[in-house]
């Protein structure tokens, strides 16, 4: 990396008794110096000891800012690895704004976002799967999204991949070793030797590859949506689950026209709720174009509830809504069981065996909160085998690591093909690359600075 000096605010923009200001690089102490007075004496940060702190007062030109704590860090046992420094003052956002702006005045420019990480992942305290994991660590939505985020900032995705490479590294070496100098390293038997060593590669890059669904649904919430004719209590459900009056509740079937989005913490499962419009036959031009999108919400779903009123006879529109969730992880949930039974769970059971549907029926109660524990133990069944617990295994969260370790299967598996149908092992050897090359994208051996700076540019500013 140049020897820039960057600075950025690094707390949120708002009123708040603590605001950062963080200034990394070569010229880090040199600013702070034209910068800082110290509360007594004339003490130069520049010549301070690492990793301390000081009081004193921000000034720009002959004005002052601020009061504030300095820590002084210096590289390498700094996040950038670099001279950084970071302004504790208080947290207004005209003050950080103004200490900021006497920085850059002073010798740094102002930081791109994400800009530290990438200077952290550059100067090679970090590998990218660390550094991926530092904004999933700031965007968690519960607590074993957090516990996957801060194992894989602990590098537990970098140690498993750099082992696997190793062991593909090691038969590239062998085979370019033994193709060059066939005299003196014999390769009789070798295709046996590395089909064996294949199969347990890629039951190890299959086990990264089946975490990432789980992982993807603990990081991001199951996308939820309630589905069902109008009136069966949709807008009901998703107000008890959010523990507030989001949607709309009357006795008007109808009423919701449009998707409500919500996020919910079921138990520590993420949920993102969407209320959908009733569906059903209608004449109504706005109320058609809200059912055409509940049908399409359906689609895109990890999970449908589908919500029938109890109190009534099942009739033809609540069979059609069945029809719709072939394929898809679904619960039928039978609603207002506060109120006389019309519909049994034996009569809906019957119909989806009938139709040749399999999901679990619930009876519930929205306005009572009934049945809702019974929910969540089968929402864990569905995706959880019954129970949410974080281990020391490693789930993959990341779409782009996702990607890659699927193109190194491939890769691995076209060796293990080539092996069984008896191709020449210069054929193992380029198809091993590219499985080393695509796992080391994960880790950022094998990326270029055009993807470098693409992720970087999505981390929020001063981090």
């Amino acid at each position: 990396m140049g020897t820039e000096t960057i600075a950025a605010i690094s707390t949120a923009m708002g009123n708040s008794g603590i605001g950062i200001v963080r200034i990394s690089g070569d010229g880090a102490f040199q600013v702070i110096d034209r910068i800082y007075r110290a509360a007594r004496g004339k003490k130069k940060l520049s010549l301070a000891k690492s990793h301390t702190v000081h009081y004193g007062y921000i000034y720009d030109g002959k004005k002052m800012i601020d009061e504030a704590m300095v820590l002084i860090l210096r590289s390498p046992h700094t996040y950038t690895a670099e001279d950084t420094v970071e302004i504790d003052c208080h947290g207004g956002a005209l003050v950080m704004r103004r200490i900021l702006e006497a920085a850059v005045k002073n010798g740094a420019r102002p930081a791109e976002p994400g800009e530290f990480t990438k200077r952290a992942f550059l100067n090679g305290r970090i590998d990218l799967s660390q550094a991926e994991s530092v904004m999933d660590v700031i965007s968690a939505k519960n607590d074993f999204a957090l516990e996957s985020s801060l194992q894989q900032l602990r590098g537990s995705v970098r140690e498993e991949i750099q082992s696997i490479r190793a062991a593909i590294l090691h038969e590239i070496a062998f085979l370019e070793s033994a193709l060059d100098d066939p005299e003196h390293i014999s390769i009789e038997g070798y295709g046996e030797r590395l089909l064996s060593l294949l199969e347990g590669i890629l039951e190890r890059v299959r086990r990264l590859l089946d975490s990432s669904e789980n992982g993807r649904l603990l990081k991001e919430g199951i996308d939820t949506v309630i589905a069902g004719k109008p009136n069966v209590g949709k807008s009901s459900l998703l107000n008890f689950l959010t523990g507030k009056d989001r949607a709309i509740v009357t006795e008007v079937a109808g009423t919701t026209r449009d998707i409500l989005e919500e996020q919910v913490l079921l138990d520590g499962i993420a949920l993102n709720v969407m209320d959908t419009a009733g569906i059903h036959d209608t004449q109504d031009v706005v109320e058609k174009i809200g059912v055409e999108k509940s049908k399409k919400c359906l689609l895109n779903a990890d999970l449908i509830l589908i919500l029938v009123d109890s109190s009534l006879k099942l009739e033809k529109e609540d069979f059609e809504i069945f029809d719709l969730i072939k394929d898809k992880k679904a619960i039928v949930l039978l609603n207002k069981s506060d109120l006389e039974q019309a519909a049994s769970e034996e009569d809906v059971r019957a119909f989806l065996e009938r139709e040749g549907l399999e999901c679990p029926v619930l009876s519930i109660s929205a306005k009572t909160g009934d049945g809702i524990a019974l929910l969540r133990d089968q929402i864990k069944q569905l995706f959880f085998h019954g129970e949410i617990s974080f281990n020391d295994e490693i789930s993959i969260t990341n779409v782009r690591q996702k990607a890659a370790l699927s193109s190194a299967l491939e890769s691995l598996l076209l060796v293990k093909k080539s092996i069984e149908d008896g191709m020449p092992e210069d054929f193992y050897s380029i198809d091993l690359m590219d499985a080393y090359q695509e796992l080391g994208k994960i880790i950022g051996e094998s990326v270029g600075e055009d993807l470098v700076n693409e992720i970087f540019s999505k981390f929020c500013m001063g981090k």
